[in-house]
């Protein structure tokens, strides 16, 4: 195997990062676990398929014999015991990163994933912010506002922890053989390579979150990666922790086996709503009307389907000895408007007072702001614990029925429902192809898993004929086609820049229009392998 660039970004420190070194890393890694990879993206498309004939899932009996074990994880090190609060976002700009890690959150999730536009500027700019970090000497000096940012020295910054790509995407400027990488051993491979042992050394990771998993043999290449990845630059083995995003249907009747396969390395699971919605919407699309899921807004964290989802992870977790993560308060204040802002810390405050109550060990938020709050609410929970581990929940009992009980989610659909979705949609995929994946949109704070949710929810609608609870409508493709027009007008008047509306936001309507047309063939696994295609043509600027 060979590896080759495309060409080298204009980031500062750029070659650092792109280092011989660094590649001849990144390619053994190609080299050892490219076929694995191949293979278990292929085992997704057979698991898909037998949904689709059986229209049910259930618990593996194959693997019962894990599930019933008695087993633990490794013991988390002593910066990832305390986990109440957590801020993600992406790791570019040198801004975003420091007011992350200056945020006062035990953790910062530094995403290079669903809240980052995998531009290749952004990905080595993030990597380089991310070495700095590690060495303590990230800074940045905004000539616009004339503002300096540096690290704070007088309180404890947020422990890191990065957020590689999921196992399907590539990154088409790396070449392996002349084709693209696998963009998920490239985020991993050049992190790792420049800040595994600094990080070992001060007893701060390297650490990850793994997102998009379909199976607990994804986990398996994972656990491999990471054994490797240590021997071969001389990490002593178990030194990496990773926490799992339990974000895909399949994965939440494998968590034990997920766990299980990582034992070595793991220290929790999250839950991730906007993505495990989709997912469930993805595999049983053929299922008919009982999958079909009420407005999005309408879907809460306490309907009967999504309890037995987070139930059950904390169950599962605490059973391993591992951390159960809260998912994200998407809510976000406006400084600006008070009235928003005493909103958003009031559904904050309930959606963390449920986490916390229910046992989860901490949670994520997308503002500094909100730090304050998530801390408060588990401070009142917890007291002086770093965590609840010890809290066990032995009385949950979750069946595969419970998981798949799409039908008992209170809410409708609705027009409006429609409308609100394509809007977002394609709102966010066209700030998503101008390079910014953490997108502000009417006070809440969106990535890629939104743009999936609000897609699939139309895909699902026309596909089943769905009335329209407020107009009494049937939801076809006619009926989509002329509410997109709607909004897309609606987004050139707020966007008032015509070079702006034609280098992204017409792509974007696009590419949304053509997802959501109800038929087979326009249902893609990812919205973002499209739009990442669309990112390396000449219709988007870069």
């Amino acid at each position: 195997m060979s590896i080759t660039l495309t060409h080298t970004p204009s980031v500062a420190k750029a070659d650092e990062i792109l280092s011989a070194e660094a590649l001849a890393f990144v390619l053994k890694l190609h080299e050892k676990f490219t076929g694995t990879r191949e293979e278990l993206l292929e085992a997704r498309t057979r698991a898909r398929a037998e949904v689709a004939k059986t229209g049910t899932m259930d618990f593996d009996p194959a693997t019962a014999q894990v599930r019933a074990g008695d087993w633990k994880v490794a013991p988390a090190p002593a910066a990832l015991q305390d986990r109440r609060v957590e801020i993600t976002g992406p790791a570019s700009p040198a801004k975003m990163a420091i007011n992350a890690l200056n945020s006062g959150a035990k953790v910062w999730l530094a995403d290079l994933e669903d809240a980052s536009t995998p531009t290749w500027h952004n990905v080595i700019d993030a990597l380089v912010n991310l070495t700095e970090a590690a060495a303590g000497t990230l800074s940045f000096e905004d000539a616009g506002n004339g503002k300096s940012y540096a690290l704070r020295t007088d309180a404890p910054l947020a422990t890191v922890v990065v957020r590689p790509r999921g196992w399907h995407l590539p990154e088409a400027n790396v070449l392996i053989n002349g084709a693209p990488a696998i963009g998920a051993l490239v985020d991993f491979g050049l992190h790792f390579f420049h800040n595994a042992k600094v990080l070992a050394e001060s007893g701060q990771g390297p650490f990850y979150y793994l997102p998009k998993m379909e199976s607990y043999l994804e986990s398996r290449l994972w656990n491999e990666v990471f054994a490797f990845a240590e021997a071969e630059l001389g990490i002593e083995h178990g030194t990496i922790r990773a926490t799992m995003l339990i974000e895909t249907i399949p994965a939440a009747f494998q968590m034990d086996e997920m766990l299980y396969e990582l034992r070595d390395y793991a220290s929790g699971l999250n839950a991730g709503r906007w993505d495990y919605l989709f997912s469930i919407i993805k595999y049983f699309r053929e299922a008919g009307e009982k999958f079909v899921m009420p407005d999005r807004a309408d879907v809460a964290m306490t309907a009967p389907m999504m309890r037995a989802y987070t139930e059950l992870l904390v169950q599962t977790c605490h059973k391993r000895g591992a951390f159960a993560m809260g998912g994200m308060a998407a809510v976000i204040p406006n400084r600006r408007e008070p009235e928003v802002t005493a909103a958003a810390f009031e559904k904050v405050r309930a959606d963390k007072t449920r986490e916390a109550n229910d046992g989860f060990d901490g949670s994520w938020v997308a503002h500094p702001d909100l730090v304050p709050i998530c801390v408060e609410v588990f401070d009142s929970v917890l007291g002086a614990k770093p965590n609840q581990i010890d809290r066990q929940r032995p009385e949950v009992a979750v069946t595969a029925e419970a998981l798949l009980d799409v039908a008992s989610a209170p809410g409708s659909v609705t027009e409006a429902g429609v409308n609100t979705n394509l809007y977002v949609a394609v709102a966010y995929t066209a700030v998503w192809l101008s390079g910014n994946g953490a997108v502000a949109i009417h006070n809440l704070m969106e990535d890629a898993a939104t743009a999936e949710i609000s897609r699939s929810q139309i895909w699902q609608q026309i596909r089943n004929k769905v009335v329209a609870a407020d107009t009494g409508n049937t939801i076809t493709a006619e009926l989509v086609a002329k509410a997109l027009e709607v909004q897309v007008e609606k987004l050139r008047g707020e966007v008032n820049d015509e070079e702006a509306f034609a280098a992204y936001y017409a792509p974007a309507a696009d590419l949304i229009g053509r997802l959501v047309s109800g038929r087979d063939e326009d249902f893609e696994d990812f919205l973002t392998l499209p739009a990442y295609r669309l990112l390396s043509t000449e219709l988007v600027a870069k």
